[in-house]
C-alpha cells in the first residue's frame, strides 16, 4: 500500500513504514493536484502537516482513501467529520510535538524579557557605531523567575509549558473550559520528580493576575484575546502565541504595543498566513518565528514513528 506524505515526514517514519510494508511516497504535490496524484497512484494514506489541507472535495473526488493522518496536533486544516462519514480513519499526533513547542514559547519568552529579538537587528546595524546607546537601550531587561505564567488551554502543550516554567521557579496559573484541574509533573535529570496541581480559573481573572500569557488552544470562530481583554491585563504583560493564527486581535495588539500596554509579543502563527500583516513584521516589539513550533529533528521523529505505528496497527 502507498502513504503519500505530502508535507514530509521523517526519516524514522518512513523506515517504519517501509518496514511495515508500506512504500512512501515524498514528492511534493501542489493542493490542486492532490486529488489526481492519490488516484493515479493508488494512494491509499495521505499525511500532512499544516501546508496541504483535505477537504470535501479531495475526500469525494478518492474513493481509495483509506486514513488521513496529520503530523501534529490541530486538524483545522482536514475535513474531520466529514471524512469519518466516509468511512475515512483520520489520526494526528497530539503528544509529539509538546515539549519543542514549549520550548519555543520560552525562547519567545527570553527573547521578549531581554529584547534579543530587537538587539539581534540591531548590534548588526550599529553595534560598532553606538554599542553605548545600544547597552542603555536594552538595560532594563526583567527575569522570568518569580513572575506570573497565564497558559490559556492546560492541554498537552500547555502543561509542558507549566513545567519549564515550574523549573524556572514561576508561578503558573491556568484557564482552560475543558479541564478544571491537572496534576503536573516536572521531572529531573537524575530521576526525581515533583508533582504540583494546577486548577483552572477563570479567562478574566488570569488576564488580570498574569505577567505573561501564553496561548494553547485549537483554532477558533472568534479572538480569545481582543480590545477588552487586553485592557484588563496588567500594564507591561507579554504576550506569546504559538498555537494558531486568529486567536489574538492583531490590530488590537499592536496598538496596545505601542501604547506600553504590552511590554512585547512573541508570535509563530498569524492571522494571515502564509503572508502576515506588515504592520507586525516590522514592530519591534514582536520575536517573530515562521510557524516552526513542532519543526525540531525530535518532534519529526516522534511524529513520524507515532503515524508510522497508527497507520499499521489500522492497516497492517
Amino acid at each position: 500500500m502507498k502513504v503519500l506524505a505530502n508535507d514530509g515526514i521523517s526519516k524514522s517514519g518512513i523506515l517504519a513504514l517501509e518496514k511495515g510494508g508500506f512504500e512512501v511516497i515524498t514528492t511534493k504535490v501542489a493542493q490542486e493536484q492532490v486529488a489526481n496524484f492519490v488516484n493515479e497512484n493508488n494512494v491509499s494514506v495521505v499525511l500532512v502537516r499544516s501546508a496541504t489541507k483535505v477537504r470535501k472535495d479531495i475526500i469525494d473526488a478518492c474513493p481509495g482513501l483509506k486514513i488521513i493522518g496529520r503530523g501534529g496536533v490541530g486538524m483545522d486544516n482536514i475535513d474531520v467529520d466529514y471524512a469519518k462519514s466516509k468511512g475515512i480513519h483520520v489520526i494526528n499526533t497530539p503528544a509529539s510535538s509538546s515539549e519543542s513547542v514549549a520550548e519555543l514559547v520560552f525562547a519567545h519568552l527570553f527573547s521578549g524579557v531581554r529584547f534579543l529579538h530587537d538587539s539581534n537587528r540591531n548590534m548588526p546595524l550599529e553595534g560598532d557605531t553606538n554599542f553605548d546607546g545600544l547597552k542603555k537601550a536594552y538595560a532594563n531587561g526583567i527575569e522570568l523567575r518569580g513572575k506570573t505564567l497565564g497558559i490559556v488551554g492546560i492541554g498537552r502543550i500547555g502543561q509542558a509549558t507549566a513545567k519549564m516554567a515550574l523549573g524556572l521557579g514561576m508561578k503558573v496559573i491556568a484557564a482552560d473550559s475543558f479541564i478544571p484541574q491537572v496534576d503536573v509533573k516536572v521531572e529531573f535529570f537524575d530521576g526525581q520528580s515533583i508533582t504540583t496541581t494546577i486548577v483552572s480559573q477563570s479567562l478574566e481573572s488570569l488576564f488580570k493576575e498574569a505577567d505573561f500569557i501564553t496561548l494553547h488552544v485549537p483554532a477558533q470562530n472568534g479572538y480569545i484575546i481582543g480590545e477588552k481583554e487586553l485592557a484588563i491585563m496588567k500594564d507591561g504583560v507579554g504576550i506569546v502565541n504559538c498555537a494558531r493564527g486568529g486567536v489574538i486581535d492583531e490590530v488590537a495588539l499592536v496598538k496596545a504595543l505601542d501604547s506600553g500596554k504590552v511590554s512585547f509579543a512573541g508570535l509563530d502563527v498569524f492571522e494571515n498566513e502564509p503572508t502576515p500583516e506588515m504592520a507586525i513584521l516590522m514592530n519591534h516589539k514582536i520575536s517573530l518565528t515562521p510557524h516552526i513550533g513542532a519543526a525540531t529533528g525530535e518532534a519529526q521523529d516522534r511524529i513520524g514513528t507515532e503515524l508510522a505505528s497508527q497507520i499499521i496497527s489500522i492497516l497492517g
